[in-house]
């Protein structure tokens, strides 16, 4: 299996970019796209050819698109500039709700598909996706990314589950470190400082006994007001 490298923030438009661990292979761009845009093809390609330009020029390169159906894609003529790109080995098409998903199909893609399946069985296949990723990943940022993106999934699909149950499948421990958990907390300390505003406690005091930042302390109560 070939080892990749996640790039996060490395870009301000491309979801993902997979470093090789040897000039061999070749860098991987990743686009998830759900919502209809007719530039998309053009915003990519001119991001990776920056993207080369500065950081890897020498390196082989391979992009993914995924669509969440086909109605997504641009129109034959919107595309038609690239077409010749799309038409060749360097770049995969993959559209969700026509995808076959099976043991071989990549992990990081199963995950994504279930933005599209339906609720019947829906938790069975979290549940087995929550334990590959745990089995299967070492690397520890990786694996909380993927529990990160599966909470995200979840949470959309199922907005009425409550937080007991999020922490039975993803454990109390990995579900403290995404960031739907991170968000939560944050809301929770937030919605304490007007208590100690009015206990009379500086706003820098504020942020040293709920652990934020000053500018985050200051924030709440302008908002209060």
């Amino acid at each position: 299996m070939l080892e990749i490298e996640l790039i996060v923030g490395i870009s301000s438009r491309i979801d993902g970019v997979f470093l090789p661990q040897d000039t061999e292979n070749p860098i991987y761009f990743t686009e998830v796209q759900f919502q209809k845009d007719s530039k998309i093809y053009l915003r990519l390609f001119s991001e990776i050819f920056t993207y080369l330009r500065d950081n890897e020029p020498d390196l082989k390169w391979r992009a993914m698109i995924i669509f969440k159906s086909r109605s997504m894609e641009p129109t034959e003529r919107q595309r038609e500039s690239v077409q010749p790109f799309l038409d060749s080995p360097l770049v995969k098409r993959i559209y969700l709700n026509e995808l076959e998903v099976s043991e071989t199909t990549p992990l990081g893609v199963q995950i994504i598909q279930l933005v599209v399946a339906k609720k019947k069985g829906f938790l069975e296949r979290v549940t087995v996706l929550i334990n590959r990723v745990k089995q299967q990943l070492t690397e520890e940022n990786y694996r909380l990314q993927l529990l990160n993106l599966l909470s995200v999934i979840v949470l959309e699909k199922l907005p009425e589950m409550s937080r007991q149950e999020l922490e039975a499948m993803f454990s109390i421990d990995d579900l403290k470190k995404t960031r739907f958990a991170q968000e939560l907390m944050a809301e929770t300390k937030i919605e304490v400082i007007p208590r100690l505003l009015k206990e009379g406690f500086s706003v820098e005091k504020i942020a040293e006994i709920l652990e934020l930042e000053i500018e985050q302390v200051r924030q709440a109560i302008a908002n209060l007001n």
